[in-house]
């Protein structure tokens, strides 16, 4: 499916950096043209650090403009590509669904930076368990994560979701519910084409499937 393209920006990124694909995932849902360099956090380049002394990844830069937190990353290019929105319209709608993001980053990804650490490697494995049957109500009731439509939170939880054989995780096996949600995602073709050659590693099977 060829998607069409609408602007023209320089995306930083990393090809297995989870916070990179989560804008990623955000760009090739509105199908905006962007260049994309991967670098190395943790050898930057000096003209890279030279646009962002942080040497932080994701790092979009549209004009004059560099931002460096995913998140913010992220709902600029909502606002900045409306179609199709990613965020509610109703001010109490998103303030819930940025609540949410809180929480699983507080929450889910800090789970992955333990085990990305080998910290406390099977404590965080079984938190991340643990969390994955807490959302099964959410799920069940609702064709994506609290909503009808694909929104920011599906592109925040997607690419953690589909790192778990990284982590040892089946998820199938935990809830086949919320298994079945991350596949209605990962065959999205936005989601399909935001993968890198890395990232469609740790899945080959459902990437060749979708080609």
């Amino acid at each position: 499916m060829a998607l069409v393209r609408r602007s023209s920006m320089l995306l930083y990124s990393h090809p297995d950096d989870i916070h990179s694909h989560r804008v990623r995932i955000v760009l090739a849902e509105k199908a905006v043209s962007v260049e994309i360099i991967n670098i190395d956090p943790s050898d930057p380049p000096s003209d890279f650090l030279e646009i962002n002394p942080y040497g932080s990844l994701p790092t979009l830069i549209d004009r004059d403009l560099v931002i460096n937190q995913s998140n913010v990353i992220m709902e600029y290019l909502d606002e900045r590509f409306p179609h199709p929105p990613l965020l509610p319209v109703y001010p109490i709608n998103r303030a819930k669904l940025r609540l949410m993001v809180h929480r699983l980053e507080t929450d889910w990804y800090r789970q992955v930076q333990y085990i990305q650490a080998g910290n406390q490697v099977q404590k965080a494995r079984e938190n991340l368990e643990l969390l994955i049957r807490r959302i099964i109500p959410v799920v069940n009731d609702y064709e994506f994560f609290m909503s009808e439509e694909f929104s920011l939170l599906d592109a925040v939880l997607a690419p953690l979701l589909w790192r778990l054989p990284k982590y040892e995780i089946d998820l199938e096996s935990i809830s086949p519910a919320v298994h079945k949600y991350a596949l209605r995602i990962f065959k999205r073709p936005a989601f399909i084409e935001s993968l890198t050659r890395a990232e469609s590693l740790i899945r080959e099977d459902l990437v060749d499937e979708a080609y």
